[in-house]
């Protein structure tokens, strides 16, 4: 008999806009769509979930039991999900998948998603093309996955690209790309690599950009180090409600590094590291939406100095007067000389 979920799952594949997945239990089933945390009224058999968990965790080579009580996988149609056992919950495990709007697949497929410009398109083209080191920043759910593959899509094709990640995510084309992956903690081996250890392994690969799909710890010291040595146009993403707040989540997380790192130091280092903050939101009315475009600058005593290029309005950024420092580099690779004036 088939299985309830990869039924149910089968059927949600062929509707658009569905970007999340939730069993709670047999009886509690939602979907996030448009927004929307919506109730499914479907039937999914107690005995198929404990077989679905199992499924997924041969899916992905891990193991999922007493000693491995959290599955961090993903799906065969590129789907993240997450899986904790009922050890940690009232009755059943709780599932949650992460899905991707598989519609946009480059910036020309937006058609007003992220609520942006062409105009702005033509900036955000332009900092991948002058090699720009970006974050892009935002809380849960706010599409900075989404946005990181746009971004992606603009690479050259001459690139020597490495990524690494904990899940695989990041969806782009580029031909002379190497993909590494973390190590789950269900995973069966002995001394895994972690992200600090396959970022400083990068480094041997010659690569001309290394993006990582989320900062999370240490981590960001290595990325840091390789930005700040030859390595231009490194994106990433971190967990972070403004340009501000993602500025210093990067320097508490070099903390983990282990290095004993002065607060001035660190600050130098990430501003001599980062250009660009994207800053994502979301709300009823936009959806997911650009926020912020900020520039980080200069170091003011032991302050970081950011200022906003792009700040939301009702038709998407809107420019705040403020014209970039590194706008020649931009014009560099094809800007508009009077790009700012027609904004």
């Amino acid at each position: 008999m088939e299985n309830s979920i990869w039924t149910m799952l089968g059927e949600l594949n062929k509707k658009r806009g569905v970007t999340e997945v939730i069993i709670n239990s047999p009886d509690f089933v939602y979907i996030e769509r448009d927004g929307d945390l919506i109730r499914l009224n479907v039937e999914i058999l107690p005995e198929d979930i404990n077989t679905f968990c199992q499924d997924v965790a041969l899916q992905n080579k891990l193991s999922f039991d007493v000693e491995h009580p959290v599955i961090d996988g993903v799906l065969a149609d590129g789907s993240r999900i997450n899986i904790i056992s009922s050890l940690y919950t009232n009755d059943y495990p709780a599932i949650t998948i992460r899905k991707y709007l598989k519609e946009i697949n480059s910036f020309d497929d937006l058609d007003g998603k992220f609520n942006i410009s062409a105009k702005w398109i033509e900036f955000f083209k332009a900092l991948v093309a002058a090699k720009c080191n970006v974050i892009i920043s935002g809380g849960t759910g706010v599409g900075k996955t989404t946005f990181l593959n746009l971004m992606l899509q603009e690479i050259s094709p001459t690139e020597r690209v490495i990524t690494i990640e904990d899940t695989k995510e990041l969806n782009f084309s580029t031909p002379n790309t190497v993909r590494l992956f973390t190590a789950n903690a269900g995973a069966k081996m002995n001394n895994p690599l972690g992200m600090g250890a396959l970022v400083k392994n990068t480094l041997r690969m010659r690569p001309d950009r290394i993006i990582i799909g989320e900062v999370r710890g240490g981590e960001a010291f290595d990325l840091l180090q390789s930005m700040n040595t030859g390595h231009d146009g490194s994106m990433c993403t971190i967990h972070a409600n403004g340009p501000g707040e993602a500025l210093m989540r990067l320097e508490n997380l070099m903390l983990y590094s282990g290095f004993d790192i002065p607060v001035k130091a660190r600050r130098f280092q990430i501003m001599s590291a980062v250009d660009f903050i994207i800053q994502l939101d979301r709300d009823r009315e936009k959806g997911r939406y650009v926020s912020q475009i900020t520039e980080v600058g200069k170091m003011e005593g032991d302050k970081i100095l950011l200022q906003n290029i792009g700040e939301t309005g009702e038709l998407g950024p809107q420019f705040t007067g403020l014209v970039p420092m590194r706008i020649q580099k931009l014009m560099d690779v094809g800007l508009n000389s009077d790009f700012f004036v027609d904004i």
